[in-house]
């Protein structure tokens, strides 16, 4: 099967402008309502307070990736070997 060749359209790493569009006015939105938004969260119970700001969080941070760290056998682990100097007084 044969690739397809893009002949039109955005170009990678273009810009939707409709979501560009939304996510301005989203953030003019919470930026016009921060004090009634800290209001609000402040009268929440604290699961529900811990719960929101993780949510919201989710609009502001990236999001990262779960990673795998189960070691083979053949994945050795090197020691850190930290030599302090011969000026350390060890009695101190």
């Amino acid at each position: 099967m044969e690739a397809k060749v893009k002949t039109g359209g955005r170009k990678k790493g273009t810009p939707n402008k409709d979501t560009k569009q939304i996510r301005d006015n989203f953030q003019m939105l919470v930026e016009n309502n921060m004090e009634l938004l800290d209001q609000d969260i402040k009268k929440m119970n604290p699961k529900d307070r811990v719960k929101t700001v993780l949510e919201m969080a989710r609009f502001v941070l990236p999001t990262l990736k779960s990673i795998d760290l189960s070691a083979s056998k053949e994945t050795e682990i090197a020691p850190v070997i930290i030599h302090l100097g011969s000026g350390i007084n060890p009695e101190l």
